[in-house]
């Protein structure tokens, strides 16, 4: 059996010497090397940013969806979206255990893949079925797990579908307790969303009665959501390509004050100002949407004299898989949406 690199880097075919997430085509053969774990997928969690740009795409079309899908994974052998270049994940149950893996994983356990699509070698044998409301795909296919993939076993409490789309953005309410302090003021820009209302959760308990919370929804329904589970303490809904409009308004919500957290988990393009502009001078913000550019980021922030702290959106968060199941074991209404919604 052939010896792999812990990172991947043996299934890179193009260009050589980068690691399998920046290449642009890599080697999904599903003959595992002596490090790879070998899984039978179930599902696939595509990721908001990049679902979206699909479904746009293909015009809504189910089957137009199935193909650019099917065309994705056939040119660069991953799931790896060449507009937002970002994946997903995805949950299945391992067959097969290379020699020198090194881990606790067994044949037969059902797990869902920590990282992202854009690295997994993919192959899929049929789809069949697409949930454009939740951004998951069912399929019959394979994938590989690399020695350094990080990954978890799926819960018994939890239906399957429910723990995936959690799981899918658990670096977004994990980073959010490691953001924000007691008393912070916190604006999360689309917080009506799955990572959004999660994040909406961790920076209440985190703020805690002396800080405040602001939601700021994509429109008047998804506002609402969060708004029925009483996660912040302000509400309005929103173009989050707004920046100036929103910039009046949370001037007003904070009586010129300003966020000491912004956190951006927004799926479209062009809002990376609306969260540097709400951000007070020496505060963070939180780009966890792959729709952000940094570029802008960076040029926007300096173009307006903004000195704040931004951070790229991780999805790696130590302890996050766990931190993002244990928000919905606490909230129950929470729970309840995410189960009504997802499961």
């Amino acid at each position: 059996m052939k010896k792999g690199c812990p990172y991947g880097t043996h299934r890179v075919i193009s260009p050589k010497g980068v690691l399998p997430q920046p290449a642009d085509v890599i080697d999904n053969t599903m003959e595992i090397y002596d490090n790879e774990v070998l899984i039978d997928v179930q599902t696939l969690n595509v990721d908001s940013a990049s679902f979206t740009q699909i479904e746009r795409q293909a015009n809504g079309d189910i089957e137009e969806i199935k193909k650019i899908m099917l065309g994705i994974v056939a040119k660069a052998g991953k799931h790896k979206n060449p507009v937002t270049g970002s994946g997903g994940m995805l949950i299945g149950t391992v067959k097969e255990i290379g020699p020198a893996y090194v881990g606790d994983l067994k044949v037969g356990d059902k797990i869902a893949t920590l990282v992202s699509l854009s690295l997994t070698p993919l192959v899929i044998e049929e789809i069949l079925e697409v949930r454009p409301d939740i951004d998951q795909v069912d399929i019959k296919g394979q994938a590989i797990l690399f020695q350094s993939g990080i990954y978890a076993v799926l819960p018994k409490d939890l239906p399957e579908t429910l723990a995936l789309s959690v799981l899918d953005v658990a670096g977004a309410p994990a980073q959010t307790a490691k953001l924000v302090q007691s008393g912070d003021t916190v604006v999360v820009i689309g917080g009506g969303g799955k990572s959004g209302l999660l994040c909406l959760y961790e920076a209440k308990k985190r703020a805690g009665v002396t800080g405040k919370v602001i939601c700021i929804g994509g429109s008047e329904k998804s506002t609402d959501r969060a708004r029925k589970l009483n996660l912040a303490d302000e509400y309005f809904a929103a173009d989050a390509t707004d920046a100036i409009g929103i910039y009046n308004k949370i001037m007003e919500l904070t009586d010129g004050k300003l966020a000491d957290v912004v956190i951006n988990c927004v799926n479209i393009e062009n809002t990376e100002m609306a969260s540097i502009l709400t951000t007070k001078d020496g505060g963070t913000v939180y780009f966890f949407s792959m729709a952000t550019s940094f570029t802008k980021a960076a040029l926007g922030a300096e173009g307006v004299g903004k000195d704040v702290n931004m951070i790229v959106g991780n999805g790696y968060c130590k302890g996050h898989a766990a931190i993002s199941l244990q928000v919905l074991r606490e909230c129950e209404p929470l729970k309840n949406l995410f189960a009504e919604m997802y499961a």
